[in-house]
């Protein structure tokens, strides 16, 4: 059965009147590893990477974060923030301030029970991945594609192969390659700028082996 694309953070849409709506270009850095955070940012439009340096120096997306979430809460109120979040394409965002963030629970009290949710599944999805000291091209193609499905509750991403060889930094031939087999073996299909994933659970096998 076909899940309908929901998730809890959808519901934030009704409280944009109380954030600042800032435009962003291409490849715009929203907040970088180590800034102190004082507010987060719901994306409307758009789509933006967050990622990581390894010690090496090597960039390592943890996660991609899609028009309808939530990101920075880890670190609104006044916390050091341990990625950096850049937009993949042109985005539209609204920024909540701590202040509005505090004015917003004191007239919405159910928000409070919206943002813990998305702190709960952001945590969850970043531990996982920085547990994975190294990742093979398989493993970052199906991380990105396990991550948004576990936070959107549903079998299609809205992405396409561009999206997903410019988020991980890999080539497109290379992701070309990885999801024609896989589509071969029946775990993934693509239709209208979406994957459809047929499988999760042999999916999640490639990220653990």
């Amino acid at each position: 059965m076909m899940a309908i694309l929901f998730n809890h953070e959808n519901n934030f849409k009704n409280y944009l009147m109380y954030g600042k709506r800032q435009y962003m270009k291409q490849k715009h850095v929203v907040y970088e590893q180590g800034d102190i955070g004082e507010g987060f940012y719901y994306l409307d439009s758009g789509l933006i990477k967050v990622h990581t340096s390894t010690p090496l120096g090597k960039e390592r997306v943890l996660n991609i974060v899609l028009p309808g979430q939530l990101l920075g809460v880890q670190a609104m109120d006044q916390q050091a923030h341990f990625t950096t979040a850049t937009t993949v394409k042109d985005s539209i965002l609204y920024y909540f301030s701590y202040d509005d963030f505090k004015k917003l629970i004191t007239l919405h009290p159910p928000i409070l029970n919206i943002i813990t949710k998305s702190i709960i599944q952001k945590m969850h999805i970043l531990a996982e991945q920085i547990n994975l000291h190294t990742l093979t091209t398989e493993q970052q193609i199906a991380a990105v594609l396990l991550n948004i499905y576990h936070d959107f509750k549903n079998y299609e991403i809205p992405l396409t192969q561009k999206d997903l060889a410019t988020c991980t930094g890999l080539t497109r031939i290379t992701v070309y390659k990885t999801l024609k087999k896989w589509k071969e073996k029946k775990l993934i299909d693509s239709k209208n700028k979406r994957f459809l994933i047929k499988n999760p659970d042999l999916l999640k096998n490639y990220l653990f082996h």
